[in-house]
């Protein structure tokens, strides 16, 4: 809708002299008849006071008309004398929609300015965008939601996946191959004892032709993980939105299953939707690969069939010694198993993010990057 604009707007003092005068009434009869003070009459004249709703109804009742029409007259000319920041505003809401931009301001992934044009340029550039109703390209990354498969990445996620894919281009990898990877994943297999081993995964993944990147979640961007392409290089994001040994080699190990099927993703809430039927095939297929390099099915059902209702700490470390993982590994499995309660054996989901971010290039809980790398 077209606001119309007046060329000209006067101030109320103006008509109110004008009315004075056609009357031949002085300010100070007018201050008489209305009960009010010379000054109070004076400053509305000289247009150094605004009208209060109780003047307006005074000035009706003296002159015939209505309160509204002296509200009106002093509500147009105190919006004529507010600058006109009207474009402003709506291409910095516009921005705003477009990505968390106080959120990136935070993390430092774009300078602030007060200048709009000068922030909408800093936003293009940031998403790879020429003008901002363009989308940025994420062809090469595919929504694939624990929560629902259908919907759009939201603004946050695409922001943290532009982040992320800013990242990816500094981390050196080998040419990929298909045997590179499967060979990656035997080595992991042999890190997944201790919580301090995940600093190699980096380096095993590089030696792969995977690269590998942290960066924390934006809020409200239920971010685990993405698998994705930069330059033809396959790369592996986290974001350690949960800080526990199980959950970081089930998320990564889910994200190379999408690697080696050369599949994009971005997987979010992998925690929320725990009934397999609710998820795409892929996403079914990427968390049993997940699971069976954890634990093999085979595994972990005999340990169910022998053990259950017995869980107990002891027996959970003796079967996570056999199997060479750590006991929060099969803590996470009898979790996804429905078979103990996601509160049990909490002491066990010991945190990773002090290693892997120590080798790993990490943006997030106050690493200082620059804008772009």
């Amino acid at each position: 809708m077209t606001t119309r604009r007046p060329a000209e707007v006067f101030p109320p003092g103006e008509t109110l002299r004008e009315e004075l005068e056609a009357r031949g009434w002085s300010q100070a009869d007018l201050a008489e008849i209305l009960g009010r003070s010379e000054g109070l009459v004076s400053d509305i004249v000289a247009g150094k006071r605004g009208i209060s709703p109780e003047t307006a109804r005074g000035l009706a009742a003296a002159f015939g008309t209505s309160a509204e029409f002296w509200m009106n007259l002093d509500a147009a000319y105190q919006l004529s004398k507010v600058r006109d920041d009207g474009d402003a505003i709506t291409r910095r809401a516009k921005l705003y929609a477009k990505a968390p931009v106080k959120d990136m301001i935070r993390r430092g992934w774009i300078e602030p300015s007060d200048n709009v044009a000068v922030l909408e340029a800093r936003l293009c550039r940031f998403l790879e965008i020429d003008e901002i109703d363009d989308e940025p390209d994420l062809s090469r990354h595919a929504a694939r939601k624990s929560t629902s498969y259908d919907e759009p990445p939201t603004p946050a996620q695409k922001a943290w996946l532009c982040r992320a894919r800013q990242l990816a281009r500094a981390v050196h990898a080998e040419p990929y191959t298909e045997q590179g990877l499967k060979d990656a994943v035997d080595r992991l297999r042999l890190l997944l004892h201790v919580p301090q081993e995940v600093r190699h995964v980096p380096r095993v993944l590089a030696n792969a032709g995977i690269r590998f990147v942290i960066v924390q979640p934006l809020p409200g961007s239920r971010i685990d993980g993405a698998c994705f392409w930069v330059d033809g290089a396959p790369t592996v994001a986290l974001s350690l939105r949960f800080d526990r040994i199980d959950n970081f080699w089930f998320v990564l190990f889910h994200e190379l299953h999408h690697v080696a099927k050369g599949e994009p993703s971005l997987d979010t809430d992998m925690e929320t939707v725990r009934d397999d039927d609710e998820r795409p095939q892929r996403e079914r297929e990427a968390n049993d690969f997940a699971g069976e390099t954890l634990i093999p099915r085979r595994q972990i059902e005999n340990f169910i069939a022998r053990i259950r209702p017995l869980y107990s700490a002891r027996r959970i470390e003796a079967f996570a010694q056999t199997m060479g993982v750590h006991p929060a590994i099969v803590v996470g499995q009898l979790q996804h198993h429905g078979e103990v309660a996601y509160s049990s054996f909490r002491k066990t989901l010991v945190p990773v993010r002090e290693w892997i971010t120590s080798s790993a290039l990490t943006d997030g809980w106050g690493a200082e990057l620059p804008a772009h790398i």
